[in-house]
């Protein structure tokens, strides 16, 4: 097998060049010449037989080849880093690097104060916050990207240890003045009368109201569909219509005080908060640490 002749610092540049919108750029953040930024380009191209890079006077983009090797040359690098962090917990001073991944609603309550405990604990540790959807979160634990997540989904996953932790209901998001704000609880039948917003179906929270909405006769239709719950959120706050969201991903202080969570009925629909990690995967001293905290934060 012939032996690619590139190094990290190749690497580097490459997504550099990405990250950074053009060589100008990556060259200045690199600290780099731009002759020696694109020698390094010219060399991983070599190396590869691939042409990453389409340019002009006016752009610089990816190839498709340039697109696929983008996220491998990340994943490369990403995980250097990780092993130099890992490496460093393996000796057991309190340093090193911990990675959780976990849905926005969590990042957004629990992990503020947790993270301030933990690094007047351990300032030495670095820790990296993954915060993306449910479907991610999981993608990144099973990938072996973060020691552990906090999610939704995983319960039953093939190489996936589910430890639930937390039941969250959902609820009525609204305005204060909204005609369903001063009720008791609210069925699907009342919401069906009113401008109805949703998640689209890629996202993990859209799964599970389908799931728990598939025996009814009649759906409240949406009129907006959005990625995010953090958006749909926003819209209720402009006055566009009601939505259906996670009791915790509602907002606190005065963005909270405009809004009114109103339980649902026919049928109430909850779900599981957990901790997930990939089966077998023994923690570090930090992360184990940092695994502890939230839990014992979440099952307050």
């Amino acid at each position: 097998m012939n032996q690619l002749r590139f190094d990290l610092s190749d690497l580097q540049a490459m997504v550099a060049v990405v990250e950074q919108g053009g060589f100008r750029a990556a060259a200045t953040a690199l600290h780099l010449s731009q002759p020696a930024l694109s020698r390094r380009i010219a060399k991983l191209e070599e190396a590869l037989n691939v042409k990453l890079f389409e340019r002009s006077t006016r752009r610089v983009s990816l190839t498709l080849m340039g697109r696929e090797f983008f996220v491998q040359a990340q994943e490369i690098l990403d995980g250097v880093e990780r092993s130099l962090h890992q490496i460093s917990d393996l000796s057991r001073t309190h340093s090193g690097q911990v990675t959780v991944a976990c849905v926005p609603s969590v990042a957004h309550h629990f992990l503020p104060p947790i993270l301030q405990r933990f690094h007047l604990a351990l300032p030495r540790v670095r820790v990296r916050v993954a915060d993306e959807g449910a479907h991610e979160v999981l993608n990144i634990v099973a990938r072996g990207e973060a020691d552990f997540g906090v999610n939704f989904l995983g319960a039953g996953e093939p190489g996936i240890d589910f430890e639930p932790i937390l039941k969250e209901r959902f609820v009525l998001a609204c305005l204060a003045n909204h005609p369903l704000a001063r009720r008791r609880s609210v069925s699907w039948d009342d919401i069906g009368k009113h401008p109805y917003m949703t998640v689209a179906k890629s996202s993990g929270n859209r799964l599970l109201l389908d799931q728990a909405m598939a025996p009814a006769e009649q759906r409240p239709a949406s009129f907006i569909e959005v990625r995010h719950v953090s958006t749909l959120l926003e819209l209720v706050r402009a006055g566009l219509g009601a939505a259906v969201v996670p009791q915790l991903s509602m907002p606190a202080g005065a963005t909270g005080a405009m809004l009114r969570a109103v339980p649902l009925t026919a049928p109430g629909i909850e779900r599981t908060l957990g901790i997930i990690r990939r089966s077998g995967r023994v923690f570090a001293p930090a992360a184990q640490q940092l695994y502890e905290e939230l839990k014992a934060a979440l099952t307050a």
